[in-house]
């Protein structure tokens, strides 16, 4: 699947800059949940919104496309590979972020290797996080999308970390909306707004984020 073109349609009547504000309130609350790593990792990091916002010392990040307005910062370690061809060091990040991500996979068994994958990379005590749909909340939609293999619910996720050797510490079933480009303004004072109403995410969260330790 030819995933550039793919994407560049599917976000061709985004906002940029509108996303960016998004970002810009999501990824420090991500970072705080994750314990506040300073060696993240982005193993699927697209246009780079993530780590582009993300307060951490050390960013890396892989994609299969290489973008060329990515959003990174400008020490940002930038690898344009399919993940699990990826050459990357061994136990050395104390933070993984995977976001909508998994369910691109082809199977059960694909997310399994590549958590194991993530596992060796992450040194002892690091966290990883992993956001996405949560198809229990948003299965009329979930199918829209080209790319989605697998259906994924928080239950699964939190199974698919323990079977890959991570210890469960927080899990989220509703997090953000299925898109924030729909049901959630994007100015920052709403974002910021939103993200400290934990009340207003089990109204409008479709997506869940789950939070594995490698002990």
């Amino acid at each position: 699947m030819d995933y550039e073109r793919l994407y560049n349609f599917r976000f061709r009547n985004v906002d940029q800059d509108g996303r960016m504000a998004v970002w810009e309130q999501v990824a420090p609350h991500v970072h705080d949940i994750m314990g506040k790593p300073e060696k993240l990792l982005d193993p699927a990091a697209g246009r780079g919104e993530f780590l582009g916002c993300v307060p951490a010392t050390e960013t890396w990040a892989v994609d299969a496309v290489a973008y060329e307005q990515a959003a990174h910062k400008p020490d940002t370690n930038v690898i344009v590979s399919p993940i699990m061809d990826a050459v990357l060091p061994d136990d050395y990040f104390d933070g993984i972020y995977v976001s909508n991500f998994l369910e691109h996979l082809y199977d059960q068994e694909a997310i399994h290797q590549f958590l194991l994958k993530m596992f060796g990379h992450m040194e002892h005590g690091g966290r990883i996080a992993i956001m996405g749909p949560n198809y229990r909340y948003c299965s009329s939609e979930y199918w829209d999308y080209a790319d989605h293999f697998v259906a994924l619910t928080h239950r699964a996720i939190e199974e698919h970390l323990y079977a890959a050797g991570f210890e469960l510490e927080r899990t989220i079933p509703q997090y953000l909306p299925y898109s924030f480009t729909g049901n959630l303004p994007t100015a920052p004072w709403l974002v910021g707004l939103y993200l400290k109403m934990p009340l207003a995410w089990r109204v409008l969260g479709k997506q869940f984020l789950v939070i594995g330790r490698r002990p």
